[in-house]
């Protein structure tokens, strides 16, 4: 098993199904903000619940840099990584891969009318 662990909104349907696609598909833990622990709380950014992250041992990759490391992380992205990485030193792509993760975030409810899980029920 990954040390990574891909903290998401677990109050947003579209985002649950995100996550439970990954969960399947890709070498990493998945936890919603409402089940956080201290100890990878406080690893996280200060306005966690902007987007979606990514916890390694070693990084945190919030936003569209956490769905692209989880997407990497599956069988079928994990071919990718070389020419992934390649254009992670272009600021250009970096900022693409910002903006369409902010669009999607962004207009997220309409997402959901087509892609939905129900979120987690709370205790």
């Amino acid at each position: 098993m990954s040390d990574a662990v891909l903290v998401y909104d677990d109050d947003c349907g579209f985002c649950t199904w995100w996550a439970e696609f990954l969960d399947g598909r890709a070498d990493l833990r998945i936890v919603g903000f409402s089940d956080l622990d201290p100890s990878l709380r406080e690893r996280l950014p200060p306005e966690f619940e902007s987007c979606a992250h990514l916890v390694t041992d070693d990084a945190v990759h919030s936003c569209g840099a956490s769905i692209e490391e989880a997407l990497l992380r599956t069988d079928v992205g994990s071919r990718f990584r070389p020419a992934v990485e390649s254009l992670r030193t272009f600021g250009t792509y970096r900022n693409l891969r910002e903006l369409g993760y902010r669009r999607v975030a962004e207009t997220r409810a309409w997402w959901g009318k087509l892609l939905s899980k129900r979120p987690p029920a709370r205790e």
